[in-house]
């Protein structure tokens, strides 16, 4: 068990917590956590590019000139490869670019990513983020008090005002533990949890991928 402390919003000492050695304190194997992320973005990919062979080309359906007697190399048709404005050899396709990855590979990547910000200090709990009402100046704020840059804060559930409050503030993202991602955790320096959000972490990831 790691014993980090807990601050208030004013980023005042206000105890302690305890985290799960099995989802904090995992080695981290940048092999697997590059994989994980790579996986989620081929996964993102459209795919949707698309050129046109010889085949999809309109046109070309008379030969250009006869075969013989011209003096010219022969040609079939104007949509050939080689002409200007012909099909394209070899060119991009429709395709799914997404691969499989097991569940115990990405739920040990992501407590690996977990386990990275708490050993490079990164890691904040906060006890519990309360604003007089749902504005960016009040959001501005706290996060000034704490001290928070690019950072991703993990809440337990939808929080309908905190995230009308940072949704303008710039580098700043709210998630809940059971959308939280290699790729999101890797893109923010900072991971801030609110204390009561560390028990559903505990509960998503505990016993899984070891």
């Amino acid at each position: 068990m790691a014993t980090v402390k807990v601050y208030d919003q004013d980023r005042q000492e206000s105890g302690v917590i305890e985290l799960a050695a099995d989802v904090f304190e995992v080695g981290v194997r940048p092999e697997i956590l590059h994989l994980v992320v790579r996986a989620q973005a081929a996964a993102k990919r459209a795919g949707t590019h698309q050129t046109r062979t010889r085949g999809l080309v309109s046109g070309g359906g008379a030969k250009p000139w006869k075969q013989k007697g011209t003096g010219r190399a022969r040609s079939g048709s104007n949509r050939s490869p080689i002409w200007r404005g012909g099909g394209i050899v070899f060119g991009p396709a429709p395709r799914d670019y997404s691969f499989k990855v097991n569940s115990k590979v990405r739920a040990l990547a992501l407590k690996m990513a977990l386990s990275s910000r708490l050993a490079d200090g990164n890691l904040l709990i906060v006890k519990s983020i309360e604003l007089p009402e749902a504005k960016t100046r009040h959001f501005a704020k706290v996060a000034g008090a704490l001290g928070l840059r690019k950072a991703l804060i993990v809440t337990p559930g939808d929080a309908g005002d905190l995230a009308r409050s940072a949704r303008n503030i710039s580098g700043l993202t709210l998630t809940t533990p059971d959308r939280l991602s290699v790729t999101k955790i890797l893109g923010h320096r900072q991971l801030v949890l609110l204390e009561s959000a560390v028990g559903p972490v505990h509960a998503r990831f505990s016993g899984k991928g070891a």
